[in-house]
């Protein structure tokens, strides 16, 4: 009986393998905690086997107990397994089994577990493929130790590495530590050398050694760093015994067919706990930290890069020479079989120290090219590389350069056109704070000019010299999305009533309209909008058959005639037909599309003649064809006939359906013929039109162009928020998965006008959020975040979302005066902006523009603690004073939000307020009680100095530790001042003890205590006369 397998859901030891039916408690099972332990049969098919046999378990046949990645015994014969504890009885360790460790519990031989068994180790030694010779070796040595052991030696496995013996009984079988070196030792098989290419970035010392014989292993970090990848896994094998093995066995043994890829996913965890556990005398150094980068231009030249090199502060970086750790190329790499020119990439040569980030306006930072590529031109181990994702490809020329006059069309105009539209304001309350949140308000009446307003501006992105064709094609895809628009859902008044409304119309049903009728018949209004929606899409398809007749030549003038009528061009079809003489043919198309008599008549004509046996042959193919689709019969015109799906779906509403059937119902006849597989697959135009050729690989769950989810709008087939998800996805229109900007306006003018409804496309808004960041363009970033819909289970949304682009963006749109009053216009509240501009000074030490936004933003306590450690001290130290009191005094009103306060900027008013008492009062100092609470008052001061020092500690700079010395230098001044002629020596002395407790400087405190021993021996001397 073998192991189960690793796969998944197939664990015994997972929790539906672990279940016990409710009729079988109490029933003395076999207990098996241990997670990567197992037991066959399960725990679960034992007691599905006891519930039909009772006393099955006394005799389980061929009992097994294992452990991944370690081996498996099974217990020949009939196994008493009831109350067995194999928590206790069996262990596995590395290449050993212990059965019965204590020898105490240990049953007499037969019973329990102690029986006859085969045993299967898995042996974690180095592959031998290099031989026969080697092969034999160790099934000798494996032998031997068998035999000594008292086993029988039964095979050896050396593709899984698995030995099996029999045992009689059990004590401990296995391989000892020795037994495993002669093994590893003895028929490891030889490294093959290789020389690393020394540049100014490799940091290897000495040449190497790697094994080829082992993919996993010659490929892996230690190899290419010059250590012996065979000679580390041995030494952690033996210094990391046990557990820390099983992970790797289950990753290499039981995924034996997996990809290269994840060959070398594992090779690099290998390698990753290899170096980690390796020896100090490793030749390899320290590697070295990531320090800086040096951005280059995103328009175009070369990506910037970042250099691994030594870290050393207040020096400045040097470019070193990109050499990379490339290998000799005289060497295959074992694992994509490409020459050793293929490098070790940062990230494997950082391990976990470096990973792929996203930097500000689209900036990926990553690694390089991963071991195995054979893209020659990326050889660089040591470098960092930084792209920016092409977000603004929509403003891009065919040169790959952003034009000014793209954007300012591309985002600009829309956002202007979509701003000067009627809005509605909710207001979101944050704190103290609100922020107006916006939704675009329009009605259908209106719809029709803001759709034409739209189409202007993309013809204006049109006549822009130098667009790709693919640009091309996606706004021209626009303008006749803005068209498609204003046919299904727009409206217009007549005469104080809200009735469909178009442009020129071909069909009768517009004549009246045309001359200028002043009612509209409510029932003609479907017709009206079929009428338009017919002409858009003749206008959709024409040049598709313009350039399709083109190819044509004039001899094949039926099938120019067919292609005229897939386009339903009766005009240009029947002028063909009367100069080619065939005017039967052309009194049949002039009537094409009309009554459904006429349809009836000539496939009635076409079921006579197969009736009565007409020889078709005698009729050319393309005349058949046009009679069948005369006739209505749209699948045998096209049976030998490839269109594309727009022109399908005219050929359905022009030739079959009734020329009075309604919109809704053309579109859901046309997606059941969809579903049916009988209509082609409606494409994005890049794909139908454009020169991306993979429709192949579209299946019926993909998407669908947007024109058409328009039309399944219109038909009330799209409401649910799975549809919308994919109608208001970038591929619906472009294959740019990053563009959103027409996809965004278009989805806010059918929220307008009621046609959608939903609050969870806030992927859409945020995509269209990253165009516009990475442009520059933040205060429309912001207008777009207010116009998110409003949610009741996320109120705060928009509030996180503008903070945080506040925050992020801060260096672009406070140096734009025109953004910067934009986004104030918007509602956002000034204190953010000046909060958002407070920490961006404060980053790069502006610290006086940083407290003066802190203060403007009311944000007392970092005002204050930056006016405290980083400003105070400067003005004070230039006698700018009067600055140092407005501040102060613009704090103190809030002091109550302040901590430490007293200790803090109190400082400077207690000290202008006792200079100003000492100053003033200088006339009456000598007299005792002036002098006493002068004295009191300073010392009072001199202590909330200290304890200022105290509390502040190392968060104040030397500066300030200076500015606090002056202020009590000049406080002790002033206090000793004419205090000679005092009449009081005890309150003269005590102000000399007020002035040595002073943080001043050691040689004025020194001065200070000469005047106190001068003053005190003429207290003395006064006292002895």
């Amino acid at each position: 009986m073998e192991p189960p397998s690793l796969g998944a859901g197939s664990c015994p030891r997972c929790p539906e393998f672990l279940s016990v039916p409710a009729n079988a408690v109490g029933v003395p099972f076999p207990t098996l905690q241990s997670a990567d332990y197992y037991m066959l049969p399960s725990l679960e098919d034992l007691a599905a086997r006891e519930s039909k046999d009772p006393g099955y378990l006394s005799r389980v046949r061929d009992f097994t107990v294992g452990r991944f990645g370690y081996g498996c015994v099974k217990f020949l014969g009939e196994t008493d397994a009831r109350w067995l504890d194999l928590n206790d009885i069996v262990k596995f360790n590395r290449h050993e089994v212990v059965v019965y460790e204590d020898e105490s519990a240990k049953p007499a031989v037969g019973h329990g577990l102690n029986k006859p068994a085969e045993v299967t180790l898995v042996l974690q030694i180095p592959s031998v493929c290099s031989g026969d010779g080697q092969v034999d070796n160790v099934v000798v040595k494996l032998r031997e130790v068998t035999e000594r052991q008292g086993a029988t030696f039964v095979s050896y496995d050396t593709n899984h590495g698995l030995w099996k013996f029999l045992v009689q009984h059990f004590s401990r079988f296995g391989l000892s530590d020795d037994d495993e070196e002669d093994i590893t030792m003895d028929d490891a098989p030889e490294v093959v050398t290789a020389e690393i290419k020394r540049d100014d970035t490799s940091d290897v010392d000495d040449e190497f050694e790697m094994s080829p014989a082992d993919p996993e292993l010659a490929h892996s970090l230690p190899s290419h760093l010059g250590l012996d990848p065979v000679r580390m896994r041995e030494m952690r094998m033996l210094m990391f015994p046990a557990d820390e093995d099983m992970e790797d066995y289950v990753k290499t043994h039981s995924h034996q067919k997996s990809s290269l890829r994840k060959g070398y996913e594992r090779s690099l965890q290998k390698s990753t706990k290899v170096d980690q556990n390796s020896s100090p005398s490793s030749v390899r150094k320290t590697p070295m930290a990531l320090i800086g980068y040096k951005p280059s231009n995103t328009d175009s030249g070369p990506n910037g890069t970042i250099l691994l090199s030594q870290h050393k502060k207040e020096m400045p970086f040097k470019k070193l020479k990109t050499g990379g750790f490339s290998l000799d190329i005289s060497s295959e790499t074992p694992v994509s079989g490409y020459y050793s020119r293929n490098v070790v990439d940062s990230g494997l040569f950082m391990g976990r120290s470096f990973r792929v980030g996203w930097g500000p306006n689209g900036i990926l930072v990553h690694s390089g090219a991963a071991v195995g590529s054979n893209n020659s031109g990326k050889l660089l181990s040591s470098v960092i590389t930084l792209e920016k994702v092409a977000i603004d490809k929509a403003v891009r020329d065919e040169n790959d350069k952003v034009r000014k006059e793209l954007v300012e069309l591309a985002f600009d105009a829309p956002m202007n056109l979509h701003q000067a539209i009627e809005h509605e304001a909710r207001d979101v309350e944050v704190g103290s704070f609100k922020l107006k949140i916006q939704q675009l308000v329009a009605d259908r009446v209106v719809l029709s000019d803001i759709c034409r307003n739209y189409v202007d501006i993309v013809e204006r992105q049109l006549e822009v010299p130098g667009l790709s064709s693919s640009t091309r094609l996606v706004l021209m895809h626009q303008v006749m999305v803005w068209e498609l628009i204003k046919v299904l859902f727009s409206e217009r008044d007549y005469n104080g009533q809200s009735k469909s409304a178009g442009a020129d119309n071909e069909e009768d049903v517009m004549e009246d309209m045309k001359d200028g009728s002043p009612e509209v018949d409510p029932e003609a209004l479907p017709l009206i909008r079929r009428a338009e929606f017919s002409c858009w899409l003749q206008e959709y398809v024409c040049h598709r058959v313009q350039a399709e007749v083109s190819s044509l030549s004039e001899s094949d003038y039926l099938e120019n005639l067919f292609s005229l009528l897939t386009g339903r061009q009766l005009d240009t079809a029947v002028e063909l037909a009367v100069s080619k003489g065939d005017v039967r043919l052309a009194l049949l198309l002039s009537q094409a599309g009309g009554s459904s008599a006429n349809r009836s008549d000539i496939s009635r004509q076409l079921d006579l003649w197969r009736m009565n046996g007409l020889d078709f042959n005698f009729i050319e193919k393309d005349r058949i064809k046009i009679y069948e689709l005369l006739a209505g019969n749209i699948d045998g015109a096209l049976r030998d006939v490839k269109i594309d799906w727009k022109r399908s779906l005219g050929l359905l509403m022009w030739y079959q359906l009734p020329p009075d059937t309604s919109l809704s119902a053309i579109f859901k006849t046309y997606q059941g013929w969809l579903n049916d597989g009988r209509a082609p697959y409606p494409f994005p135009v890049y794909i139908d039109e454009g020169p991306i050729e993979d429709a192949r690989h579209w299946s019926i769950k993909d998407r669908f162009d947007l024109s058409y989810y328009l039309m399944l709008l219109h038909a009330n087939q799209g409401s649910d928020f799975g549809f919308l998800k994919r109608m208001f996805s970038s591929f619906s229109s472009t294959n740019d998965p990053l563009d959103c900007h027409m996809i965004w306006h278009l989805r806010a003018l059918l929220e307008a006008i009621g046609a959608i409804s939903s609050n969870d496309l806030h992927v859409l808004d945020m995509g269209f959020v990253s165009q516009l960041l990475c442009l520059g363009q933040i205060h429309w970033a912001i207008y777009v975040i207010l116009h998110m819909p409003y949610r009741r289970d996320c109120p705060y949304v928009q509030v996180t979302v503008v903070r945080e682009i506040l925050f992020q963006y801060c260096e672009c749109w406070s140096s734009d005066e025109s953004q910067q009053k934009f986004i104030k216009d918007l509602g956002v509240p000034s204190a953010w902006l000046h909060e958002a501009m407070a920490i961006y000074y404060n980053y790069y030490g502006d610290v006086s523009k940083s407290l003066d936004h802190f203060l403007k933003c009311h944000n007392w306590q970092k005002a204050h603690s930056i006016f405290v450690s980083s400003v105070s001290h400067s003005l004070f130290l230039s006698g700018m004073h009067s600055d140092i009191w407005r501040l102060v005094s613009l704090m103190e009103e809030y002091k109550s939000e302040i901590e430490n306060w007293e200790l803090g900027a109190g400082i400077y008013i207690s000290f202008y307020s006792l200079r100003s008492s000492l100053v003033d009062n200088d006339s009456i100092m000598g007299e005792p009680e002036a002098l006493e609470s002068k004295n009191v008052a300073c010392k009072e001061f001199l202590s909330q100095l200290s304890e200022s020092l105290d509390v502040w500690g190392d968060r104040l700079p030397l500066e300030a530790r200076v500015t606090y010395s002056k202020m009590a230098e000049e406080t002790s001044s002033l206090l000793i001042a004419g205090i000679a002629e005092g009449p009081n020596r005890e309150i003269q002395l005590s102000c000399f003890d007020t002035v040595g407790s002073a943080p001043v400087p050691e040689d004025l405190r020194s001065s200070h205590f000469q005047d106190a021993v001068s003053l005190f021996t003429c207290y003395l001397s006064e006292l002895t006369s």
